[in-house]
């Protein structure tokens, strides 16, 4: 089923819609009448009239609105229906050619009841449409596509486990003709597969965004810092500019020169804290990569970065695989190498 939300028709398509069906409704009707005519003036029977009238356009009536009633709840029309939809009016024309006296005679009696064919595909047409704006499904799509599929699906397993070569071979040809007519006439899957590519365009394009727009991340000794922040002081002159350095400012407190020697201890400063997969992440503007999950090339870049430097010296890149294989990223090496490279480039150029 479809997620496509149901729509209703607005005034304006309600109106058009009725204006349109009610043309192929009354041209059906003067099909028939046109018949009853032609036969009258052969048999001068009006009871003869009616019953080919009956047999072929009244016929093709009642097919016409079980096709449409089928279409309007949302069912695919049978083979009989359909097929009848042509044959009867067919009927009828072959029947008018055969008893009209003359060739111009039989030409006009066998197009005349072409009127209610051509009608009753209209409506069925129309009605289909209508629920497939209103629905999102399209069931006689959908049955066309089941029907290739299933054919596609013997002739598949036929090709491959067939005993006989030569009916292998036959149903590889005709695996390749389905193949063909799979999503023929399926607006629906047209416009599903639109959707997907604008996807796959949409975060290929936000991959390419974030790798031209991330911030830099420079190496330390005990990790990768994040971007320096601006050296901006408070009362200084202009924000961001680092004001000169006094000799007031290098002076050493003596205090703090004699304080070993009189007992007291120093105080030392914590240890830098790693940076994370998650700061590293959020700083190049992507999702935090997650294990076992298919990674985009900026991610992938990141996930490099991150292992690279949570030893000293950094890894190299066979260390780096290593590790990014037994943490359980997933990667293929191609895009790995790809993603290296780029983590390369971009120490090389001081990125």
């Amino acid at each position: 089923m479809s997620d496509t939300p149901e729509r209703s028709l607005s005034r304006g398509q309600t109106i058009v819609l009725v204006a349109t069906a009610v043309p192929m409704v009354a041209f059906g009707g003067l099909g028939a009448v046109g018949t009853y005519s032609n036969i009258t003036s052969v048999f001068h029977r009006s009871a003869t009239a009616l019953g080919v009238v009956a047999a072929g356009e009244g016929a093709t009536l009642v097919l016409a609105l079980v096709l449409v009633g089928l279409t309007m709840l949302g069912q695919s029309a049978p083979a009989a229906v359909r097929i009848g939809l042509w044959t009867l009016p067919a009927v009828a024309s072959l029947t008018g050619a055969a008893v009209a006296k003359t060739v111009t005679e039989a030409v006009v009696f066998a197009v005349t009841p072409m009127a209610m064919c051509v009608s009753a595909e209209g409506m069925g047409l129309l009605a289909r449409r209508i629920v497939v704006y209103r629905t999102g499904v399209d069931a006689e799509a959908q049955r066309r596509n089941a029907a290739v599929m299933q054919r596609l699906a013997y002739h598949r397993a036929r090709a491959a486990n067939h005993p006989k070569k030569k009916a292998r071979d036959g149903s590889e040809l005709e695996s390749w003709k389905l193949a063909k007519k799979v999503g023929t006439g399926d607006a629906l899957l047209g416009a599903n597969l639109v959707d997907v590519q604008r996807g796959r365009l949409t975060t290929g394009a936000d991959a390419a965004l974030a790798g031209m727009f991330a911030l830099p991340v420079t190496p330390s000794a005990h990790g990768v810092t994040d971007t320096p922040a601006p050296h901006a002081v408070e009362g200084a002159g202009e924000e961001g500019v680092t004001p000169p350095v006094t000799e007031e400012d290098t002076q050493v407190t003596p205090e703090l020169e004699t304080a070993p020697s009189q007992g007291v201890t120093p105080v030392t400063p914590p240890p830098e804290t790693p940076v994370t997969l998650e700061e590293i992440a959020a700083v190049a503007g992507v999702p935090t990569p997650v294990v076992g999950e298919p990674l985009s090339d900026a991610q992938l870049v990141v996930v490099l970065r991150h292992l690279r430097y949570t030893d000293d010296p950094p890894l190299s890149y066979r260390q780096a695989v290593a590790a990014f294989r037994e943490a359980g990223f997933v990667g293929g090496e191609q895009r790995i190498r790809r993603a290296w490279g780029s983590l390369m480039s971009h120490e090389e150029s001081g990125a």
